[in-house]
């Protein structure tokens, strides 16, 4: 579970502030926007971030979600 891992935003409520990353490898971690590092509490579906995972609140969950610049496709 160590280490930064990469994935995709596939959904964010930012009424409720709770969202959801997907991993390279399709795994899925709900997260909350406290989790957002640049402190914007805000991201879109669809934006490629980096991301750790940890335990909070009794389950795993995408913690430390830094926006990174997608590649030239």
């Amino acid at each position: 579970m160590l280490g930064t891992r990469n994935g995709t935003v596939s959904e964010f409520d930012g009424a409720s502030g709770l969202g959801v990353v997907s991993d390279v490898a399709g795994e899925r971690w709900p997260f909350h926007c406290v989790s957002i590092v640049d402190g914007t509490r805000t991201i879109e579906p669809g934006t490629p971030v980096e991301f750790v995972v940890e335990v909070r609140v009794s389950r795993l969950e995408a913690v430390s979600i830094r926006p990174v610049a997608s590649s030239p496709g």
